[in-house]
């Protein structure tokens, strides 16, 4: 046993981690299929499917897996440059919606497309940017939330003329719209995410201002913001886990991800990272989605060229003791 006077000499510590998830390395089963840049993965929980889109010359745009990582199919068909993905079926339908960036004839569009790459609707003018709103014109439109009821939350734009969130009735009337360029509240500098907890909130990654904003779904109402965990770089993607306990946002520049604890209802407070993933330099995480069914997430990364399915784990805690 130490002297008395040698306890005095140093002070032991410990922080506490939560470990929340693990990468599933056997997903997908053959990586071989990712032969592009891989832009945005979608969740389809009701039919266990997962969609990537992917960029490239010559390649299929949209690949089709299972959640247990087996390949199904591919599609090209008037897919020009897929910037965000958005799977949005119902027990009579199967459908992925697709964000299209490029300029081409089917770009500054969003499409809607049945299991198989059958196009179903175009959102947009085809082929022509704009600012209009009759008839409904995009520029760079990043991302899209369809709702259970139908209602689909779309940003716009990434980096393009607009820096906007619509709100369309689910027949593509407009009930709101919010935003312009600027750094005020309700203001955009590249909207890049979008998504809606279980509590009627609309959450925006606003990229370039470094922040998450934060709406009223109905009103669309602004209802605060959230700076404080974005000092490094912004948000390029926001989910909520299935449970609505924990926000999930990448970071692309810094290759990693954020676990930040969600909010209750009503004022929504600062930020507050519980755990962070981080990947290697240059993976370059861009959008990401969670099933609804197993939590797992599912990160598009555009610098590795790949998807990665991170799986929730029971609550672990890493204590690492320090000495000072």
């Amino acid at each position: 046993m130490l002297p008395p006077h040698l306890h005095l000499a140093f002070k032991i510590s410990w922080r506490a981690e939560e470990i929340l998830y693990r990468l599933d390395v056997d997903w997908p089963k053959y990586s071989e299929y990712f032969t592009g840049a891989t832009f945005c993965v979608a969740v389809d929980s009701l039919n266990g499917l997962v969609y990537v889109a992917q960029r490239g010359d010559n390649i299929p745009k949209v690949l089709v897996f299972t959640e247990d990582g087996y390949f199904l199919r591919s599609w090209n068909y008037t897919v020009d440059t897929p910037h965000g993905i958005f799977a949005a079926s119902t027990p009579q339908e199967k459908s992925v919606w697709i964000t299209d960036v490029g300029s081409g004839f089917y770009g500054h569009t969003i499409k809607k497309y049945n299991s198989f790459g059958d196009l179903v609707q175009v959102l947009g003018t085809p082929g022509k940017k704009g600012t209009g709103l009759n008839p409904l014109q995009f520029d760079n439109p990043a991302e899209l939330h369809v709702d259970d009821t139908g209602d689909i939350y779309i940003v716009d734009g990434d980096g393009g003329l607009n820096n906007r969130l619509i709100k369309l009735s689910q027949d593509f009337m407009i009930l709101w719209l919010r935003g312009e360029n600027g750094t005020g509240p309700a203001k955009f500098n590249i909207p890049h995410s979008v998504t809606v907890d279980s509590t009627g909130r609309v959450w925006v990654a606003d990229r370039g201002n470094k922040r998450l904003q934060v709406f009223d779904k109905d009103t669309g109402d602004w209802l605060g913001e959230w700076k404080n965990c974005f000092s490094e770089e912004g948000p390029s993607a926001v989910r909520f886990t299935p449970d609505g306990k924990y926000v999930v946002v990448a970071q692309l520049n810094l290759s990693r991800l954020l676990i930040l604890v969600a909010p209750p209802v009503g004022n929504i407070g600062d930020c507050s990272v519980v755990s962070t993933i981080q990947l290697a330099d240059q993976v370059s995480p861009h959008l990401l989605d969670v099933s609804r069914e197993t939590g797992a997430v599912y990160v598009a990364e555009i610098g590795a060229k790949q998807v990665q399915k991170y799986i929730p784990v029971n609550s672990e805690v890493l204590e690492r003791w320090d000495l000072d």
